[in-house]
């Protein structure tokens, strides 16, 4: 687990989720440290992504899907009935595996769209706040001449950051990458991986991952799944070479998965 010294953000305690009452994620329990990556690794349909989903509360908008257990982030309850889900989202953003930008609206008015939660930011603020996302997903530089311009002009690995930028603009605490290499090629993928680790420095990052190589460049944290039950969590180095369950150990070394 993460070192008690290490202040917990984020935290699951018996987290269940189910779809139609069929149970994908079964009371998970683990924490995440301000300013750390954690990687979600296991093998497909193991309920990885439905976990990160819980965590902003993108599951419960899926048809016969809920939740059971509690999500703390800080001292409050995620599911708490006074929380407003399109408030939470803003302080926890999230990117999905492919890149989702909106294909009607600008490059700019992309990053912008994020703001609208808490209500219309025009003139310089909006300007500011545009290019302080671009830039904190390493995107400026390749598009501040072309702000106006549709953001399909753009390459996969440019549109995954954009999405990174719609994300980070609100200025949220956390952020979720749901497997947000899986469409790119291999030089897309490292940009994205080398802005995963200046991320951390001003947000609790939690990736899942299809590759466990990329969970042990990217990550301090890693949370390894499988069939739907949490097996082990801990630091990453110790996860890939000292885990302590046989199950993790079996799919480190590619028994299964």
């Amino acid at each position: 687990m993460v070192a008690e010294q290490t202040e917990i953000h984020l935290r699951t305690n018996g987290l269940s989720a189910y779809f139609f009452g069929k149970p994908a994620v079964r009371e998970a329990s683990v924490g995440f440290a301000k300013h750390t990556v954690t990687a979600i690794i296991g093998p497909s349909g193991c309920g990885k992504s439905t976990f990160l989903r819980c965590l902003n509360r993108m599951h419960e908008m899926v048809p016969g899907a809920s939740v059971d257990g509690q999500v703390m982030l800080d001292t409050q309850d995620i599911y708490a009935p006074e929380v407003n889900p399109i408030q939470l989202r803003k302080r926890v953003g999230m990117v999905f595996q492919r890149p989702t930008p909106f294909p009607t609206m600008s490059i700019a008015d992309n990053v912008a769209a994020g703001l609208k939660v808490n209500g219309k930011v025009t003139g310089a603020d909006r300007q500011a706040v545009i290019e302080r996302a671009l830039r904190g997903a390493a995107l400026w530089d390749e598009v501040k001449d072309r702000l106006d311009a549709s953001p399909l002009a753009l390459s996969g690995g440019q549109q995954q950051r954009l999405c990174i930028a719609r994300a980070i603009a609100p200025r949220p605490e956390v952020i979720l990458l749901d497997e947000p290499t899986s469409a790119l090629d291999p030089i897309s993928t490292q940009h994205i991986e080398d802005l995963v680790h200046e991320l951390k420095s001003e947000y609790t990052v939690v990736i899942v991952t299809h590759n466990m190589q990329q969970a042990a460049r990217v990550s301090d944290t890693t949370a390894f799944f499988y069939m739907g039950e949490l097996i082990e969590s801990g630091p990453t180095e110790q996860i890939f070479t000292r885990p302590r369950q046989e199950r993790t150990e079996a799919y480190i070394t590619g028994r299964f998965g």
